[in-house]
């Protein structure tokens, strides 16, 4: 993966750490900005647009859940959350205020690249897109533009973080199949299910909302009991 022109935002109040991991990412061929701050991170991230966040959640002036949850209506790019150890509740709130993916702390530097490659591998092209061309999927009233990574219903756009657009785009090239979670979970997120993990249940529940289907009795997104989910369009 040609990684030249792809600059991180690392938040991070570890200055010492933060300079570890700014090293080893720059060795992978990334530009990487360090910021202290969460305050000021949820400025520059708005305002400088970089191809990437990875965002510690403790930190001084703003906590990560509340950057992500700021910057998220207006920064569509990849936000990957560091999460104390065993913090489950930290971990599910992340996805809900719309982090893409997280990391358990200690980090380690492979697990942290491979994750880094692989949600701006999804940016990059189309997730389940084997050419990764542009093309163009409609399902009843959903029309979702690969190229430009956008959704519209009904001719009005949904701001979708690239979980989600990648979610539902998985969905949509097998409208009316069943999806496995365990397919979701090798396909999207490049690992096995482990039977525990929230993160696809979570990423669908934020889907729903955008789309406007109904939580408790989803129309759009179907769960089927016992094996996954559905993309049905509007009955």
């Amino acid at each position: 993966m040609d990684t030249g022109s792809r600059r991180i935002l690392l938040v991070e109040d570890d200055l010492k750490l933060a300079a570890l991991v700014r090293e080893f990412l720059e060795g992978a061929g990334f530009q990487v900005d360090i910021e202290p701050r969460g305050d000021m991170a949820a400025q520059r991230i708005v305002v400088e647009n970089p191809d990437m966040v990875v965002l510690d959640l403790m930190l001084p002036g703003m906590d990560g859940l509340s950057v992500c949850r700021q910057v998220r209506p207006r920064y569509r790019n990849p936000i990957l959350m560091l999460t104390a150890l065993g913090d489950e509740v930290d971990e599910v709130v992340g996805l809900e205020v719309g982090a893409d993916d997280y990391l358990v702390k200690p980090v380690r530097p492979r697990v942290l690249l491979a994750r880094i490659h692989s949600l701006l591998r999804r940016v990059g092209g189309v997730a389940g897109d084997a050419d990764g061309g542009a093309q163009v999927l409609r399902v009843d009233d959903l029309v979702l533009d690969g190229a430009r990574r956008s959704v519209t219903r009904d001719e009005v756009e949904i701001e979708l973080t690239t979980t989600e657009f990648d979610l539902l785009w998985y969905l949509a090239s097998r409208a009316g199949q069943v999806v496995t979670r365990e397919s979701l979970y090798i396909d999207l997120r490049g690992g096995e299910w482990d039977g525990l993990d929230r993160s696809i249940d979570i990423a669908v529940a934020r889907l729903r909302r955008k789309l406007g289907d109904d939580g408790k009795h989803p129309q759009i997104v179907k769960s089927v009991r016992g094996a996954g989910y559905l993309l049905a369009g509007r009955s």
